[in-house]
C-alpha cells in the first residue's frame, strides 16, 4: 500500500467515525421502518461532497458510488429496505437514471438471488412512483 493510498484510507476512516458520532444521537430509539423519513434526499452538491470525490478527486463520482451502494444493499436483501429506498432516491438526485438503477439491481440477482432482486425492484418501483419523472 502506498503512502498516499494509506493516507486516503485513514482520512476516510476518520471521516466515517466523525459522521457516525454525529448521527448516533439521532438513531437512538428510531423506528427502522421510518428511517428514510429522517433524511430527505440530499442536494446534488452535498451528495458529491459526501459520497463523491472528496477523498479521491480522480475517483468515483457520487452517482457511481450510490449505484455501487444500491448493488450492495440489493444483495443484503430484505434487511436493508429503508436504506435501499433512501439510496435509490439519492442516486436519482445524483443523476442516475431509473434504467441504470434497475440494471444494477438486476445484475445482483446472481449474487443475492432472485428473491433479493425482486424485492429490490419492488422498492425501486415504489421510489420511482414517489418521485417526479427523471431521466429515463
Amino acid at each position: 500500500m502506498t503512502d498516499d493510498f494509506a493516507k486516503m484510507v485513514k482520512a476516510m476512516m476518520e471521516q466515517g467515525e466523525v459522521m457516525a458520532k454525529a448521527f448516533s444521537p439521532a438513531f437512538d430509539g428510531v423506528d427502522v421502518k421510518g428511517f428514510e423519513k429522517l433524511f430527505p434526499t440530499m442536494p446534488r452538491d452535498m451528495l458529491e461532497a459526501w459520497f463523491g470525490k472528496t477523498f479521491n478527486p480522480e475517483g468515483l463520482d457520487a452517482r457511481t458510488r450510490l449505484l455501487v451502494t444500491v448493488a450492495a444493499l440489493t444483495v443484503l436483501g430484505a434487511q436493508a429496505d429503508a436504506q435501499l429506498r433512501l439510496t435509490i432516491r439519492n442516486a436519482l438526485a445524483a443523476g442516475a437514471t431509473k434504467r441504470e438503477i434497475a440494471e444494477v439491481i438486476w445484475q445482483m440477482s446472481m449474487f443475492g438471488g432472485l428473491p433479493a432482486m425482486q424485492k429490490a425492484l419492488e422498492i425501486a418501483q415504489s421510489v420511482f412512483a414517489e418521485t417526479e419523472e427523471t431521466k429515463e
